[in-house]
């Protein structure tokens, strides 16, 4: 296996080579992103890199994409040799995938945490509280990605019953794989291996202090990645301060990200409908197809409910996790506010109407 190939590359970044492209540029893997600047990994070693003039005005004129972590780029190499000078980066290959948020913040900008991933870690440490709501939040925007999510409990060491463990967080990942593993245990990592193969990529994402950077450093047997103690409180520090993909010595690429507390959901509609599959499933079975869960007959949500088949909390949830992302598909989306004032004013008229309503 040539060394592009096990980087991630595949045919299908093959086939969004484009004909005309000038043969000086070569394909190359973005490995780190810092204030513009770049690392990339090619296939005759790994080179600083910055953005070319071209690619710099498309991106400030029609807002195309810049390189984030994972991408896959053309670029010009100055030399044989990464001490001959910076490669330059000219184009940015179609994304097989995305890991993306909302900017923290008041704009409205999407985040894109790493491209093109295949599997990513949601990091869960064992020796804090299970906090279901947060972890449905997350899978919501890790489904939307188009990468497979695996729940990965952390510090299963300090855990005194990881079937448990396992089985309160299966019972909320709902058809997401779920492993605990231990850094500190002899092959504590093995549940990990098989999505490590040479050629896939995955990404650690999680809160501060699960781990991530204790696992990279293990998989690597060396100290890559800084390490620091939680707090007094169970809460982590920031220790990994920006995004890397590391080739780790089997073959497989692994993206550690910086913990995340705030986890905003960018147009995730389709991640949360597959997060809370089980919800869909009853309300697909309302009488009425445009059934809001009020007051309509033959409303199964609020059957289901009532008899405690549904959860209230993860109902709510659910319902929290909508509306969210109704809000931020409105800010970019001009078709779904005209929708939204076409319904309020239908609402606002037929109240008009209400014979208790009428000569006020």
């Amino acid at each position: 296996m040539n060394r592009l190939t096990s980087l991630g590359w595949s045919p299908y970044f093959e086939a969004h080579l484009e004909p005309d492209a000038p043969p000086a540029l070569i394909p190359a893997r973005v490995a780190e992103e810092q204030r513009g600047r770049y690392r990339v990994l090619a296939e005759h070693g790994d080179w600083p890199a910055e953005l070319g003039g071209r690619l710099r005005h498309e991106a400030a004129d029609t807002g195309a994409d810049l390189p984030c972590v994972g991408d896959w780029v053309l670029a010009h190499f100055p030399g044989a040799r990464p001490e001959d000078g910076a490669a330059r980066i000219e184009r940015v290959l179609p994304r097989r995938s995305k890991f993306s948020r909302k900017e923290a913040g008041n704009r409205s900008v999407e985040q894109v945490i790493a491209a093109n991933i295949d599997t990513i870690f949601l990091l869960q440490s064992l020796n804090g509280d299970l906090n279901p709501r947060r972890l449905e939040r997350y899978l919501a925007l890790l489904w939307e990605s188009g990468a497979e999510p695996v729940v990965i409990l952390s510090k299963a060491d300090l855990c005194s019953d990881r079937e448990g463990a396992v089985a309160s967080f299966e019972a909320i990942a709902r058809g997401v794989s779920v492993h605990a593993v231990s850094s500190v245990e002899p092959d504590g990592l093995l549940p990990l291996m098989p999505y490590l193969s040479e050629g896939k990529t995955a990404a650690l994402v999680g809160s501060s202090g699960v781990g991530k950077s204790t696992i990279v450093n293990t998989l690597l047997s060396e100290e890559r990645m800084v390490v620091r103690d939680i707090r007094a409180d169970d809460r982590g520090r920031h220790t990994t301060t920006s995004r890397h993909l590391i080739p780790l010595p089997g073959g497989g690429m692994l993206l550690d990200t910086p913990g995340m507390r705030t986890v905003i959901l960018w147009e995730g509609e389709e991640g949360i409908e597959t997060a809370f599959d089980d919800v869909e499933s009853v309300s697909a079975a309302c009488r009425f197809s445009d059934c809001t869960h009020g007051v309509e007959p033959g409303c199964a949500v609020r059957e289901a409910l009532a008899s405690g088949a549904l959860d209230a909390a993860r109902y709510r949830s659910y319902l929290k996790l909508k509306g969210e992302a109704r809000r931020q598909a409105m800010k970019t989306d001009v078709r779904l506010r005209r929708e939204e004032a076409r319904k309020w004013r239908r609402i606002h008229m037929e109240y008009r109407r209400r014979p208790d309503k009428r000569g006020r």
